[in-house]
Parts: C-alpha cells; structure tokens; sequence
C-alpha cells in the first residue's frame, strides 16, 4: 500500500480548498462579527489554551482532512465505496462548520456540546469507513478526532463554568 502515488495535483488542490475555504469563511464570518472577543470574556476551564492555538490547530486540522479526502478519492476502489465514504465525510464537514456557529454566534454553548457529541460520533463513523479504503487517509483523521475530543472537554467545561 502507497501513501501517496502520482500526485494528481487538481483533486488535491480542490480537496485542501474545500475545508480550508469553508473553515476560513466560518472562522472570518465569526471574526468580523466580533464573537471570538465574547468568548474571551467568559470563564475558562483548565488546560485551555491561548486564543493563536486554536486558527494554527483548525488551518492544520482542515489541511489534513483535504489531504485524508484527496486520497480516498485517489484510492483505487469501486466508486461506491469512495462515494459512501466521502458523503460521511461532507456530512462531517457540514457538521464540523455548524459547531463554532453555535458555540459563538448564538451562545448556545449547551447545544453546541450536544452538536461536538454528534460530530464526534460522525468522525468515528468517517474515520472506520476510510480505514477500508485508505489507512493513511484514516489515520490522517486521528489528530481531528482527538482535538474534538479536547474540544468537547473545553466546550462543555465552557456551558458549566458560565451557567
């Protein structure tokens, strides 16, 4: 098994734009409307870390979820296979984007907790079906799944410390 043969540089290019362009639309919309600075103002649990580390892990996170989509849909197997697995993983990106809308624009930090449960679950699911395709591309996913974890941690510690 590769990890990566020739490079087809088009699907990789659209593969990284895609969760880069989408995640930067969110976090810009977020931005210009102010709602990172609310957040600053609230209580915050322990081992949260400064306000930088969260873009630098999100830029890494969505580059490494367009390089995971590249290769299942490089992969050489049925088409669909490929196309359950990457409905799982637009599902999880149209998830992943409504979480930080939640969280911050509508202060529905409650809500927002359930939703990263939820996200979560459909990572897990995204990350079995693209080990049968592509275990690079599932393994590429194991730092995602671990920060929302960490996430789900700081967003429910976040509901409880401010009420």
């Amino acid at each position: 098994m590769k990890f990566i043969g020739t490079i087809k540089l088009k699907p990789l290019l659209l593969s990284l734009l895609i969760p880069l362009g989408l995640g930067g639309a969110v976090g810009l919309f977020l931005a210009l409307t102010g709602q990172f600075n609310d957040y600053g103002e609230l209580f915050q649990p322990p081992l949260s870390p400064p306000p930088w580390v969260f873009f630098a892990a999100w830029v890494i996170l969505y580059a490494l979820m367009g390089i995971s989509s590249y290769l299942v849909l490089t992969a050489d197997v049925p088409v669909g296979t490929r196309s359950d697995a990457l409905w799982l993983y637009f599902v999880q990106l149209g998830v992943n984007l409504i979480w930080p809308v939640l969280f911050f624009y509508f202060d529905m930090r409650l809500a927002a907790f359930l939703w990263i449960i939820v996200l979560i679950a459909t990572v897990v699911r995204m990350i079995v079906s693209f080990w049968f395709i592509s275990r690079p591309a599932a393994l590429l996913q194991i730092p995602y799944i671990l920060w929302l974890i960490f996430a789900a941690y700081l967003n429910g510690a976040t509901y409880i410390l401010n009420g």
